[in-house]
């Protein structure tokens, strides 16, 4: 079984280090995934991980993992980002900025990494491209997963969670064994307000007009890489290392 890598400079930050791993036999690849909520994005990223042992750099994952943390080991930019995200507002991007520069180390990984949520705007991908010059390291590719609008409504309007354990179902691709129970805890399972169709409209106007430029900024880079996201994660996968094989440096 492929070892996992270990993620502690990238979740805490600061001082913190990550045991190393035997370097891959393959000249490691550094990459930006992009696709919208629903596309599957998370599960290419681990399969892409275990394929290329490489690491998942997702900033979703710092603020998951923020929330165990005590507030003294939480670095000043984590704690200025938490402050935004309690007040309901969007982290700025001279925080965000600051989050990735406190963890540049775990941008020289030697089994490469993919970059998850970040950069999500011009300005955030225009410092990445300085910062990786200042390590003398460049992307290898931008991956964009695309799915119709249609189809993204389906998958997340059909999404129930669990009250209770947060275990996430849908009624069409994982149903549960007895509707609207949880198969893990019994707890009751329910829609949340974002995976109404009429939310999940707004949140894809929202990040269609947010990600368009940074597609273009990609795109005249010679960088981007649109891959469908349809059909099962087995096949988009085999579609994405494809893809890769194809933008070999």
């Amino acid at each position: 079984m492929e070892a996992k890598r270990d993620r502690r400079a990238w979740l805490k930050g600061g001082k913190a280090h990550c045991d190393p791993l035997p370097a891959p036999k393959e000249q490691p690849r550094r990459l930006v995934l992009l696709g919208a909520p629903g596309v599957g994005k998370g599960t290419q990223a681990e399969l892409l991980c275990a394929k290329l042992s490489a690491c998942h750099l997702s900033t979703g994952d710092i603020f998951r993992a923020a929330k165990a943390l005590d507030p003294s080991e939480r670095t000043p930019a984590l704690t200025a980002a938490l402050e935004y995200m309690k007040r309901g507002n969007l982290v700025p991007d001279d925080t965000v900025l600051a989050l990735v520069y406190e963890r540049v180390g775990c941008l020289r990984c030697e089994g490469g990494f993919l970059l998850d949520g970040f950069p999500r705007t011009v300005a955030q991908a225009e410092a990445l491209e300085k910062l990786l010059a200042e390590q003398k390291l460049k992307l290898d590719a931008v991956l964009s997963y695309e799915l119709p609008l249609e189809q993204i409504v389906s998958r997340l309007s059909g999404r129930r969670t669990c009250i209770n354990c947060k275990t996430v179902f849908h009624v069409q691709t994982r149903p549960p064994t007895v509707e609207g129970i949880c198969d893990r805890c019994g707890g009751k399972l329910y829609q949340r307000e974002d995976d109404r169709p009429a939310s999940v409209h707004v949140r894809m106007d929202a990040y269609a007009k947010s990600t368009s430029p940074l597609t273009d900024f990609y795109q005249r880079r010679k960088l981007l890489v649109s891959i469908s996201a349809e059909g099962t994660p087995e096949e988009i996968f085999a579609r994405t290392l494809a893809a890769l094989n194809k933008k070999k440096v």
